[in-house]
């Protein structure tokens, strides 16, 4: 039997506006990944990357077009039942961490299983594993403000899959950080992803970060196609 998609976008358009001055970003637009699988997005600024994310995560409803997530239709879904999937098959990294800078880098990872229902002491147990599976269990105790850049970002990543989502979404998860320590972090999410086996779509401009991926694509007219580097 033939493998169900992690995210699939059926025929995904995106319109903004009405009329003459209606903006298409999407059109049409298609995608699959599957489990383990880790794609990159590489596409120039203003063709409807950040849409495309947005739209994949659920924080975005398209114009046509249908967005699966681990095979349930999310289109007709009311927007609580979007947000249930969202925070139990969702995990997002962003370019800046967005770590909650009052709470130790072990809490932030707590954080989101709480609001799952976890225990304390099963969040504590569970980010305690993920920080010491990224190599940072040793700063636990200490805030963001504590941290350097890839710390920040690896605990990042660590709190994005603290709830064993079946999809990550990360938008230039190593943009702020220098080539040496991108390539480290991009390390740790890449172990991360084939240990868990869940689907990654990661938007980078870092060509080398994205050779090393399973395939890239891009936006072209609306489309999303696959390309070489």
């Amino acid at each position: 039997m033939a493998k169900k998609p992690v995210l699939e976008l059926a025929s995904v358009s995106r319109l903004y506006g009405s009329g003459d001055s209606a903006l298409s970003i999407l059109k049409n637009a298609g995608l699959k990944l599957y489990e383990g699988e880790t794609v990159a997005l590489v596409a120039p600024s203003g063709t409807g990357k950040s849409t495309l994310l947005h739209i994949a995560g659920l924080l975005e409803r398209p114009t046509e077009g249908d967005v699966l997530i681990g095979g349930t239709s999310c289109s007709s879904l009311s927007d609580e039942g979007r947000t249930t999937i969202r925070r139990s098959s969702i995990g997002f990294v962003y370019q800046f961490h967005h770590l909650l800078p009052e709470f130790s880098a072990l809490e932030n990872i707590m954080m989101p299983q709480m609001i799952a229902g976890l225990t304390i002491p099963e969040a504590k147990k569970r980010a305690k594993a993920l920080l010491d599976y990224m190599r940072i269990g040793h700063r636990g105790d200490h805030r963001p403000a504590e941290l350097s850049g890839g710390e920040q970002q690896r605990v990042a990543i660590a709190r994005a899959v603290a709830n064993a989502p079946l999809l990550l979404l990360a938008d230039e998860p190593t943009g702020n950080l220098d080539p040496e320590t991108a390539a480290y972090v991009f390390s740790a999410l890449e172990a991360l992803v084939r240990q868990s086996g869940l689907a990654a779509l990661i938007a980078t401009h870092n060509h080398d970060l994205a050779h090393r991926m399973d395939r890239c694509v891009t936006i072209a007219d609306g489309k999303v196609i696959d390309m070489k580097i």
